[in-house]
């Protein structure tokens, strides 16, 4: 059985179609004494302001990050 191969233009409209871009609007360290409380409220303020923000967690730098969808250009 052989491996499919791909050429440039699908493997161009699969990365576009399976990456998501997201644009961080805060950051919380995840030591904080509150926890998560900091990045959900601030989330929860920019939700009730019409923004799609939502809680991360980003393991490698241990934070806790509010991000949206960037908007793709």
């Amino acid at each position: 059985m052989s491996a499919a191969v791909l050429s440039a233009a699908d493997v161009a409209a699969h990365e576009a179609a399976s990456f998501v871009r997201r644009q961080i609007l805060h950051r919380v360290p995840a030591g904080n004494p509150r926890g998560s409380w900091p990045a959900d409220e601030f989330a929860a303020a920019r939700r009730a302001e019409g923004v799609d923000a939502e809680v991360v967690m980003d393991l490698a730098s241990d934070d806790f990050l509010v991000v949206v969808r960037a908007v793709r250009s």
